[in-house]
């Protein structure tokens, strides 16, 4: 591959020095896959750069200007309820972006977010609150909203989003999923069979990075 040859050959001149394109021959391409024992998930809208890197374990970065939108993160497939604990750098507060625990389930069709922190947006804005739910160190609000003929894991699509949405911001901590499924199911908001579920960082007409590391639960 001409790529990996000209790498080879700018690494013996440049010693220990990496260079760009070290860094384009390790990106990964946009899609699903398995990496180091944990499912990922990469989707860009193609509109600006998005350049994502899977890392040992369960560690990601992502670096992203000007784009549309993008999602990206490292998890599981199938989700489930279990604890998700994730710890990293996540350089999105000033600018609309979002870190959260992220998946979608079948029959019904249903994409959810637990959103451990946002920036400039708000992803609630413009919802009817249904109500909340106390754990793991705050209180999270929750939201449905509905997307008509949008992406999805079935294509395009009409569904519904569920939200719960972490009133006191962290980067870095444990999430328990099953109180979240618990509290949406009692408030009328029936999931599916779950399909993936990771640990994303998601930006909007934007410019940032992130390097977060999910573990095994």
């Amino acid at each position: 591959m001409l790529g990996s040859s000209i790498f080879v050959a700018l690494t013996a001149a440049a010693g220990a020095i990496a260079s760009p394109l070290e860094l384009i021959t390790r990106s990964t391409p946009a899609g699903t896959g398995t990496n180091n024992g944990f499912f990922y998930s990469f989707w860009t809208d193609g509109v600006g750069s998005v350049t994502y890197n899977n890392g040992a374990g369960g560690t990601y970065d992502v670096t992203w200007q000007n784009v549309g939108n993008f999602v990206a993160g490292k998890g599981w497939n199938p989700g489930s309820a279990h604890t998700v604990t994730y710890n990293g750098t996540w350089n999105g507060a000033s600018v609309n972006s979002y870190l959260s625990v992220y998946g979608w389930t079948k029959n019904p069709l249903i994409e959810y977010y637990v959103v451990e922190s946002y920036g400039s947006y708000n992803p609630s804005t413009g919802a009817t609150k249904l109500g909340s739910v106390d754990t793991d160190g705050s209180t999270y609000d929750i939201y449905r909203t509905q997307r008509v003929n949008q992406p999805s894991i079935e294509g395009t699509s009409t569904f519904y989003q569920y939200w719960s949405v972490r009133r006191s911001k962290r980067v870095g901590g444990s999430v328990t999923m099953q109180n979240h499924f618990t509290a949406w199911q009692n408030l009328g908001l029936t999931l599916g069979t779950q399909n993936y579920q990771i640990v994303a960082t998601e930006g909007y007409q934007s410019s940032g990075s992130a390097a977060i590391t999910v573990h095994q639960s």
